[in-house]
This record gives C-alpha cells, sequence and structure tokens, in this order.
C-alpha cells in the first residue's frame, strides 16, 4: 500500500532510530523484523544501525519521510599525501568501495591503515576511527593528520573533542555513541575482531553510519562471535592469504621451535600442582560431568576448595612462563643475533619484568604512559635499546621499528595471537627475512598451547630446533 499524502518523520534518538506519523497498522510489514512498536510515543523504534534499510523500505512503500537523522557533512581535506598502493591495497579499495559497507582481511604489515586512509581520502565524509586502545588512537589521530592533513578529535583518555573526523577507543565508542551516532557517515573500526563483544558492539549498533569499514588480520574469535562481523559492519569483502605476499609485500620468514625442560625441582613442583588441580576436577565432575574451569572461576567465592584449585593452576602456569631453561636459552638467543634488535613476547607481566630485570632491557605493559612507551619504541628504532620485553600490549597494531628477530617464550594458545605477534617482525626491507623463535617446555600445558597456536597456517613449515627426548 503506498502513502502518497502521508508524512512521517525520522529522527535519531539515544542510539536508536523512531519513525512517527504512522499508526502501527500502517507500518510496513518489512519494518517489523527491524525493531519494535514503542507505545510511549507512539512510534516505531530500532537500532540506529538500520538507517539505510528504513529509508529504503520507505521509499518504497511510497513514504515521504523528514529525515532528520543525517548529521554528518563533506570533508575537503587540508591535503592528501598517502602512499601509492599496492596492487593488493587498490583491489581491497575496489572491493569495499563496489559495496561501501565490509570489512578487510589482511596479514599485518600490509597496509591496512593506507587502505582505509585511501577510503577516508575518496569518500569524503564525516568519520570515526574506532581503535581497540589508546596507543592505536593516538597512532591514527597522527596517521590522519600526516596523510591528510586534519587535526582529528578525540574522544576517549579523558578528553571529549568531536571534530568531522574523530578518533576513538571502542569502550568510549559504545559510551557515547547514543549521542555520536549520527554525526558520522563513515565509520572505520580497526582490529574489528573486538567489535562483537557483548558491550562493544553497541558501538555498531548505535550508529547510522550508512558506511562501515572493518580491519583486521585475524577476524576468528574463540566465542564464534565473528561471525556477528557481517551483520554489525557488513561481509567479508576482501580476503589476503599470508602465503600471497610472503617475500613479495611482507618479508620471508621462519618460525623455529625450541624445546626444553624444567629443571628436577621445577618439575616436582610442577606435578604436586597439576594433582591438585586435577583431583579437584575429578571430585567436581563427578557430581557434575559438565563442570568446566569457568565453574571452577566462579566457586572461588564460595568454596575454599576452589580457590585452592586455581592458586594451584596459576602457580603450575608461573612455572612454565618462568622456566630457567627459558632464559637460559633466551641469553643464547640473543648471544645469536646480537647487534639485531629483538623483541621478547612474554605470558604474563610478572615474565616481562624478570626478563627486564635480568637482561637490563626495558618491558612495556598496559599501564605504561604515552611518554615512556613513545621513548622506548624510539630507543628501540635508534638501537639504544637492542631488545623490548611485552606481555601483551605489542600483541596488535602499534607501530613498531624495523625489528627481524622476535622470541615467544609465553602466551595463550590463540592462533589469533600467534599471527600478530609474528606480524611484528615481517615488515619487509630489502632482503632480510623474519625469524620467530618459539621456546616451548616440554612435559608440560605449554605444548598443548604451542601445539594450537602452530594450528594457524602462518606456522606452516615451523621446524623444531632440536628433537625432544625423553627425560632421564
Amino acid at each position: 500500500m503506498r502513502h502518497s499524502a502521508k508524512r512521517v518523520s525520522l529522527s535519531f534518538s539515544r542510539g536508536t532510530l523512531v519513525l512517527e506519523g504512522l499508526a502501527r497498522r500502517e507500518l510496513p510489514a518489512a519494518l517489523e523484523p527491524l525493531g519494535i512498536w514503542d507505545a510511549r510515543l507512539p512510534a516505531w523504534r530500532g537500532d540506529a544501525m538500520h538507517y539505510d534499510q528504513v529509508v529504503q523500505i520507505a521509499e518504497q512503500a511510497g513514504l515521504p519521510i523528514e529525515d532528520g537523522v543525517p548529521e554528518w557533512q563533506t570533508i575537503h581535506w587540508p591535503q592528501v599525501q598517502l602512499h601509492t598502493l599496492r596492487e593488493e591495497q587498490q583491489q581491497a579499495v575496489r572491493n569495499w568501495t563496489s559495496q561501501g559497507k565490509g570489512y578487510l582481511v589482511m596479514p599485518t604489515g600490509t597496509g591496512k591503515t593506507e587502505v582505509a586512509l585511501t577510503i577516508m581520502a575518496q569518500r569524503m565524509l564525516s568519520t570515526l576511527v574506532v581503535a581497540p586502545v589508546r596507543d592505536l588512537m593516538y597512532q591514527w589521530h597522527r596517521r590522519i593528520l600526516t596523510g591528510l592533513g586534519y587535526d582529528a578529535g578525540v574522544i576517549g583518555d579523558n578528553v571529549y573533542r568531536v571534530c568531522p573526523i574523530s578518533v576513538t577507543t571502542y569502550d568510549s565508542a559504545y559510551l557515547h555513541m547514543d549521542r555520536l551516532g549520527n554525526r558520522f557517515g563513515l565509520v572505520v573500526f580497526d582490529e574489528c575482531h573486538h567489535l562483537p563483544g557483548q558491550q562493544r558492539r553497541d558501538a555498531a549498533r548505535m550508529s547510522a553510519a550508512p558506511y562501515r569499514l572493518g580491519l583486521t588480520a585475524t577476524p576468528e574469535r574463540s566465542d564464534n562471535r565473528h561471525v556477528d562481523l557481517t551483520w554489525l559492519i557488513g561481509p567479508l569483502v576482501y580476503d589476503l592469504p599470508l602465503a600471497d605476499v610472503t617475500g613479495r609485500s611482507l618479508a620471508r620468514y621462519e618460525v623455529v621451535r625450541i624445546p626444553v625442560y624444567l629443571s628436577d625441582a621445577e618439575q616436582a613442583r610442577y606435578n604436586q600442582l597439576s594433582d591438585v588441580v586435577r583431583r579437584y576436577m575429578h571430585a567436581r565432575r563427578r557430581e557434575n560431568p559438565k563442570y568446566c574451569w569457568q565453574d571452577v572461576c566462579a566457586d572461588t567465592a564460595r568454596t575454599p576448595e576452589a580457590r585452592a584449585a586455581l592458586k594451584a593452576y596459576r602457580a603450575r602456569q608461573a612455572i612454565e612462563d618462568r622456566a630457567r631453561e627459558k632464559l637460559r636459552v633466551l641469553e643464547d638467543l640473543f648471544r645469536l643475533h646480537q647487534g639485531e634488535p629483538c623483541l621478547v613476547f612474554t605470558g604474563s607481566n610478572a615474565m616481562a619484568r624478570e626478563v627486564s630485570r635480568r637482561f637490563l632491557v626495558p618491558c612495556l605493559l598496559s599501564h605504561c604512559g604515552k611518554k615512556e612507551r613513545r621513548e622506548v619504541l624510539e630507543g628501540l628504532g635508534t638501537g639504544r635499546y637492542p631488545v623490548l620485553v611485552a606481555n601483551q600490549v605489542l600483541d596488535e597494531g602499534v607501530d613498531l621499528p624495523e625489528v627481524k628477530v622476535a622470541v615467544v617464550i609465553g602466551g595463550s594458545s590463540s592462533t589469533r595471537q600467534a599471527k600478530q605477534r609474528l606480524g611484528r617482525i615481517l615488515r619487509r626491507s630489502g632482503n632480510l627475512p623474519a625469524r620467530l623463535y618459539e621456546i616451548v617446555c616440554a612435559d608440560t600445558k605449554d605444548v598443548q598451547r604451542s601445539r594450537r597456536r602452530r594450528s594457524s597456517d602462518a606456522y606452516t613449515g615451523a621446524k623444531t630446533l632440536r628433537k625432544e627426548a625423553p627425560r632421564c
């Protein structure tokens, strides 16, 4: 049914769209799955992310909408000084432009930021860039300033300066999007695998931006919520395999696995702690076969047995992460690559600090300030610091000086973390190859985590430096 004389208004209200001027029975049927009828107004109300669909549905139904949603504007860039894109980057731009929505999967170091800046330059719309952490937010601010000549606004880190081009973090985006959701025509979600989280997804739901771009090297999530990226951003429009750019846009690389053993004292303590965890889990699973580790964490507030099991588990993991033999092999690798800058990735802050104290090298942790981080990264680039140790803060996104050697002495079993850490050393510089060492404690759970990490295609062809031998 067409409503030639009927006029309705569409407005933005605290992260939602409100369609007024129609009785409930007059709503086009296509609107029903996109929202609800709000009897308080009365009006139809739905998530702001459906703005494009609502406008199209109204046009098809012959509704002359008074559209009060868009407050974004055309941008005239002061200057555009971007690098010439490589062929794979140009293809990514073309694929996204053909749809105007969607996410790109490109390995770390292949220039996702340049792709996004090119799309921003071409689209010429008010844009919000959403990054996972403050460091990346400020990094985007610098790249926009140097590449497009625009001093972007900052929303986050105790700053609230909104401009037609702004940068923010995921946490700040979902807190403020109810006020900002109609002010940007393009939203760029950097490291977009963070977006499907329970709260962070509101940053996409409350935005009316008709154009959406997601960037990631590793879209997969352990909770399988990465499937929601299609709903929140758009379809996968470009997927660049690591093998297609290795030796071309990225450096050739080698992954070397080095198995080590715990000392007799460490192994005895490790076995004792494992028994504590095993006995507790066995007892609980006799009562509830589905009892899992999440239940242990929940029970720590109620029973001393659960607290003892959790304490034993963490102590056991500390032995894996901080084994003396790992530090001895790490020292050998420093000697082997003397004069070459090196990254060391650990599994805990305690291990990062221990490596830092033992070898008198700086470490970066999540609580380090901006000034300290900048000074340390500059020191690594100039050679003042030969080694930089980190737990998780360098896993993704942060621009690093040229480094071709990395050592992993701890971490999760996540293939995403494995790819991100490998990507830190793959930026090409001449024909220099990159090398990633993975030091793993044999006869511990460290082996299982290593195997899961190596299930990634990035670790195909990884070799073991020496064969594991049974303990005597």
